[in-house]
């Protein structure tokens, strides 16, 4: 008997999902577990295993198109059933326009490469493309994400999904004729539209959640702030040691992150309560550490989290963060492993910043800012002037969990793990 093929909820907070890419076509035989589609959610690109045996009798929601949580994607069935009942459910969703879905490549417009130093690229127009704001655009969320990397202008591409719906395989082709006049990625982001009127921009799903949840926290947990600066030397200095005795990783030196998850973990193990979450009726302290890094995406934060910290060392921290890392970067981030964190670190040195206050991640009660580590006058308790590598911690508290003279001690008792490392040990 035919079953339709629901879009499930591949992530806790998601309510519409994207179709990436399908990896059956219709007629092609469906097993349990098969990976039949790739699924864009609020936090990342899932993929979907089939539920149900069968043939993949009918394709409902294309590549780039989308469908709420609960709504039909796709038939599966025995060969040859009579399925023309469930199509009809399915007719309040548009389907692909022929003429759309069978666009020809020459219809994709050419994508010219930035000449070297000069402004950002765009792709040319062509006399039949209408200028219209790039917000009234139909496009898949990845489409438009590929289309910033690559400085295209989607408002004169001819999309290929369901109702002119620009797609990942419409930005494909525009870069592969784009190969021609260059590399594509001499092509920069593109900046404000020539004609200076203002742009609509749709917001994605997991802006949504993101602006939802700190939203949540910001203004249900009460915050304070504690700002303590740090001489970061020792930490450098312990971790220059550390790569020149390893063996050469190819995934490179461990990172001084990995330095700030160790020894925030073992703070934590003085500071429980810090490692806490606000309940409304009780205070739940949690068992292990798991601590998030908060890592930049084009369309938001995600922050993997590197379980059990607490029981691992270094290099094993580093190793865990550097395969979530990839993993956020190639979109292959599970919920389970963005989910959760017990305590979060979020750093901004990469990018220039020397301090900065963050908003608590829920369900944890504390977050830390990280600044940039950076070359200061530091006068010593003999008097003397020195210049120091110097780094500047922002500790958020959740005062419902955590008392002021708490997380005073907590950031007091960090400060002394990362200029001396060796206390770990007494």
């Amino acid at each position: 008997m035919a079953e339709q093929v629901l879009m499930l909820a591949l992530s806790p907070t998601m309510e519409e999902g994207t179709i990436v890419k399908w990896h059956k076509k219709e007629g092609d035989p469906v097993a349990q577990s098969d990976i039949i589609c790739e699924v864009e959610t609020d936090k990342a690109t899932m993929e979907y295993e089939a539920v149900d045996e069968g043939t993949l009798l009918k394709i409902l929601v294309h590549d780039g198109g989308q469908a709420r949580v609960g709504e039909p994607i796709a038939v599966v069935g025995e060969p040859g059933e009579d399925i023309s009942g469930m199509l009809k459910e399915a007719e309040q969703k548009p389907e692909p326009d022929a003429s759309e879905s069978a666009a020809p490549e020459s219809a994709v417009p050419q994508v010219k490469a930035a000449p070297a130093g000069g402004a950002a690229g765009a792709a040319a127009t062509t006399p039949s493309a209408p200028q219209v704001p790039a917000g009234e655009v139909k496009a898949s969320p990845l489409a438009r994400k590929m289309a910033t990397g690559h400085g295209i202008d989607i408002r004169v591409l001819r999309g290929s999904g369901p109702a002119g719906r620009i797609v990942k395989r419409d930005i494909e082709n525009a870069l592969r004729r784009a190969a021609s006049y260059g590399p594509a990625a001499a092509v920069g982001v593109q900046g404000p539209a020539a004609s200076g009127k203002d742009e609509r921009i749709p917001v994605s799903g997991k802006r949504k959640i993101i602006a939802q949840r700190l939203a949540e926290s910001k203004f249900s947990a009460p915050h304070y702030y504690l700002r303590i600066d740090v001489d970061a030397g020792a930490m450098m200095a312990a971790r220059q040691r550390l790569n020149a005795r390893l063996p050469k990783d190819p995934a490179g030196k461990v990172s001084p992150n990995a330095f700030l998850i160790k020894f925030v973990a073992e703070t934590l193990k003085k500071y429980p309560v810090v490692n806490s979450s606000w309940q409304g009726d009780a205070i739940l302290r949690f068992g292990k550490i798991d601590i998030a890094l908060a890592v930049a995406q084009d369309d938001g934060l995600i922050t993997p989290v590197v379980r059990d910290c607490g029981s691992k060392g270094i290099v094993q921290i580093d190793r865990d963060l550097k395969n979530l890392i990839d993993k956020v970067h190639n979109n292959k981030l599970t919920p389970d492993e963005y989910n959760g964190a017990t305590f979060t670190i979020s750093s901004l040195g990469t990018s220039g910043i020397l301090e900065f206050t963050a908003i608590i991640n829920p369900p944890g009660s504390a977050i830390l800012a990280v600044g940039r580590i950076h070359k200061a006058p530091v006068v010593g308790d003999d008097g003397a002037i020195g210049v120091r590598s110097q780094m500047m911690l922002t500790l958020s508290c959740d005062h419902r969990v955590i008392d002021g003279a708490v997380g005073a001690a907590f950031l007091s008792d960090l400060k002394a793990f990362i200029e001396y490392p060796i206390d770990l040990l007494y």
